[in-house]
């Protein structure tokens, strides 16, 4: 208990204070934390609704399990094959990218895309058949119909985006193999709490665990407030 409390106290102290250390790891976290949830959604969510409209008409074969099978992707393979892609003998080893915050964004899509595409589909395919129904009887395009559908299923799209987040902003793995945990260039709160968990600064590393926390926190409170609109 005494220890949680040193964290809670140590966490005040270092938000309070502006330590420049503590709000470069915050800035770079939710730089590369949302740059990944950005292309994630610009690339994941159109072909999310696309195959939710699809597998309302007709079975998507193996397409569906393959896809949630993405969504349980282990990040640590995740950021193997990203780090392979960079590395020197990768086919993408000009571009320089690795140990820098690009390949940490690269790592982290990759980990969020499978995520909204799963979910924003399930949400499209869930909506009411009746639905789809009347708005074809009056004559509504598929564009009017996937439109309709996308409105309807808004706040399942919104989860998914969430949840997206909720697993990017908490990952570990994949963003130290790629990132290499470099203090001041590459290090986010998760790599910054493994690094304070070794060396033995458990309040500190409690510390930025409770922030880590309260981010997914605020993230989730905006989920609610949405919900809560409807």
């Amino acid at each position: 208990m005494q220890v949680l409390l040193d964290a809670l106290l140590a966490a005040w102290q270092l938000i309070i204070s502006g330590d420049p250390d503590l709000y470069t790891i915050i800035g770079l976290t939710l730089r590369v934390t949302g740059s990944a949830l950005f292309f994630a959604v610009l690339f994941g969510l159109p072909l999310g609704v696309v195959l939710g409209l699809r597998n309302r008409e007709m079975k998507l074969g193996c397409l569906t399990p393959l896809i949630n099978t993405g969504m349980g992707l282990p990040p640590v393979v995740a950021g193997l094959l990203v780090f392979i892609l960079l590395s020197n003998q990768g086919v993408l080893g000009n571009l320089q990218w690795l140990f820098t915050p690009k390949a940490m964004i690269v790592a982290q899509t990759f980990i969020a895309w499978p995520l909204v595409v799963g979910l924003s589909m399930t949400a499209i395919r869930n909506v009411d058949d009746q639905l789809a129904l009347q708005l074809r009887s009056l004559g509504a395009t598929r564009w009017q119909l996937a439109m309709a559908l996308v409105q309807e299923a808004r706040l399942g799209i919104m989860a998914a985006i969430i949840a997206a987040f909720g697993r990017i902003i908490a990952e570990v793995g994949a963003v130290i193999l790629v990132g290499g945990n470099i203090a001041g260039e590459t290090r986010v709160l998760t790599t910054a709490i493994v690094l304070e968990t070794r060396k033995g600064e458990f309040g500190l590393a409690l510390a930025l665990g409770i922030i880590l926390l309260l981010l997914a926190l605020l993230a989730n409170i905006g989920l609610h407030r949405l919900q809560g609109a409807e």
